[in-house]
């Protein structure tokens, strides 16, 4: 039985465990489908879904890692063997990965840089709903998420830009906290009571 936790309580902690510190079992299609269903409600002025999802399980993201490392090899024949590996292993490191599509564009009434930050939104609302249904998650980017030439190998159709890949797994170590930083450094009050 998994164990509810308040949300002020899952926000103070939450971290982000990298992907290669994920393994099996990956959430189920039902499970993934419940995320998602998460994910989409989030802040959409004009009702747009500015934003698609690919999931990509099994034995398909060996295939898409190897033509993404192709394209990384071509680049730079002279990778060291250990990046290689890291090229040929781009989205097999946890057992489902999701890439969530922006297709934000021009508008009469919503303008599209609203309908970027919505992707966004989505993108932290799956790393979220993942984590409630008791995985790992992280959001990465990576070369691939901003290289043309890969979209064709990712299903990202023309005009459509990746707000990123969201990792998702059981972690196969324990989380660790980072530095955040102060608020001081971050925030700036205005008015009266500042």
């Amino acid at each position: 039985m998994k164990t509810e936790i308040k949300l002020i309580d899952y926000l103070s902690t939450r971290r982000s465990i990298p992907a290669f510190q994920m393994g099996e079992p990956g959430p189920s299609r039902e499970e993934v489908e419940a995320m998602l269903t998460l994910a989409s409600r989030v802040p959409d002025h004009g009702k747009l879904a500015p934003w698609r999802f690919i999931v990509y399980r099994g034995a398909e993201r060996k295939r898409i890692s190897e033509a993404l490392a192709k394209i990384a090899m071509a680049d730079k024949p002279d990778l060291s063997e250990e990046m290689v590996k890291v090229e040929n292993t781009r989205l097999t490191r946890a057992p489902v990965v999701v890439a969530v599509i922006s297709r934000a564009a021009p508008h009469f009434k919503v303008p599209e840089w609203e309908q970027v930050m919505s992707a966004g939104a989505v993108c932290l609302n799956l790393v979220m709903a993942a984590n409630a249904h008791g995985y790992a998650s992280n959001w990465l980017t990576e070369w691939y998420a901003f290289d043309a030439r890969a979209y064709p190998i990712l299903g990202v159709n023309e005009g459509e830009k990746v707000a990123g890949f969201i990792h998702i797994g059981t972690p196969t170590v324990p989380p660790t906290e980072r530095p955040r930083p102060a608020l001081s450094d971050i925030v700036t009050w205005v008015g009266d009571d500042a």
